[in-house]
């Protein structure tokens, strides 16, 4: 499978890095050249010679997602740092590229749910931490 992952943060490079390892064609787009040090942190080679790719530009460029390889993906994570760069270019893969599996990255839990109303999957870490904080102190209280 080819993935294409947009933002090469800790979660972008942490997701890239075990796409990889698990044998998919993996490429990576970030607008800032040095984000390939975190592809590439740990590792004896470089993240190319590992077999994955980097691109450096914008993602809210069609330019920039085509020379990434959107057009031939068939996985897409947008995993910026922003909700509405992430919502948009998941909306460009979903509709203008027909990505089968679009997976966005939302912070904000209300635009996380009403996204995922409109058919994106959203993943909202914001949810899974109050969730989780929620658990350990009920925990906590039941102890």
């Amino acid at each position: 499978m080819f993935v294409l992952i947009c933002g090469c943060g800790r979660v972008g490079s942490s997701v890239a890095k075990s796409m990889l390892a698990e044998g998919h064609e993996v490429s990576v787009l970030d607008e800032d050249p040095e984000a390939i040090a975190l592809l590439e942190k740990g590792a004896e080679q470089s993240w190319e010679d590992m077999g994955g790719s980097f691109t450096v530009g914008t993602a809210l460029e069609v330019d920039a997602l085509v020379e990434a390889g959107i057009e031939r993906a068939d996985a897409f994570v947008a995993s910026t740092d922003g909700d509405n760069t992430n919502l948009v270019i998941s909306q460009i893969a979903q509709r203008r590229y027909r990505i089968a599996k679009v997976v966005v990255r939302v912070l904000d839990p209300a635009r996380a749910e009403w996204y995922g109303e409109q058919g994106l999957l959203t993943i909202c870490p914001t949810k899974t931490a109050i969730e989780l904080l929620e658990a350990a102190v009920r925990e906590e209280a039941r102890a």
